[in-house]
């Protein structure tokens, strides 16, 4: 049996309008990505990267086109449910980790249980605990935000999006804000939890954190212009190791 496709576009794209110019922002997308993926995307500054992030996150609209999210056609859905759907299939990971300062880690992670309107989350703590303890932060809990380094940040960030168990882990340039020990420990992280089933999606410009997903999809001027399987994937040790060269001068 195939594992059953979590992304599908077709032919997807988004058009800016900025006066009389029109910004063709992605073209023509069409893109799979499978329950138990890792994808990484990559592509220059201006590329369409994060566009067709918020596109895939129902953060906004394609122009034209088809986008279906774990079996929902997106397309005809009005704004609350849009809404409704991000907060129940999408776990956002974001560059700046997006936490409320001053509040434990733990009310951060029971944030999405709370708003949750299935009603189906009646032990948001115990869940909260659980997803932490899961990121390597049972000994942070009760620790407030301010009080985390950003490596610890992040991983409350990725347990928040883990909390409701949605079909797809969303990151936009998760390490963009670590420096190059906290990244590789967060990379590292995203391949244990792909190892446990999780589908992943993760934007970066940083191509030795791209190289721990399993496939890596490459735009320029908003089309895919390529689309492989990383045939020799990072790892933890690997990366550690290449980060103690030293520098050639």
């Amino acid at each position: 049996m195939s594992a059953k496709k979590v992304i599908k576009t077709q032919k997807l794209s988004r058009t800016f309008k900025n006066g009389e110019i029109e910004v063709h922002a992605l073209t023509d997308v069409d893109m799979v990505i499978k329950q138990g993926e890792f994808v990484a995307i990559m592509g220059a500054s201006g590329s369409g990267k994060s566009t067709l992030l918020h596109i895939i996150g129902c953060l906004d609209r394609a122009t034209s086109g088809e986008y279906d999210l774990d079996g929902v056609h997106i397309n005809e859905l009005d704004k609350n449910q849009l809404a409704d759907i991000r907060n129940q299939k999408i776990g956002f990971i974001f560059q700046s980790y997006n936490l409320l300062s001053r509040t434990t880690a733990l009310e951060n992670v029971e944030l999405p249980l709370i708003y949750d309107r299935t009603g189906q989350f009646s032990n948001s703590k115990k869940l909260a605990k659980k997803v932490l303890e899961q990121v390597d932060l049972a000994d942070r809990i009760y620790h407030k935000t301010n009080e985390l380094s950003g490596g610890e940040q992040q991983r409350v960030a990725i347990a928040r999006a883990l909390v409701n168990d949605p079909a797809l882990i969303l990151a936009d340039e998760p390490t963009g804000n670590l420096d190059s020990k906290s990244s590789i420990d967060i990379a590292d992280l995203f391949v244990q939890l792909n190892n446990q089933g999780k589908t992943i999606v993760m934007i970066t410009h940083e191509p030795e954190i791209a190289q721990f997903a399993k496939r890596m999809i490459y735009l320029r001027d908003g089309r895919i212009i390529s689309d492989k399987i990383i045939k020799d994937r990072s790892t933890k040790e690997f990366a550690l190791k290449e980060l103690e060269k030293p520098v050639a001068s």
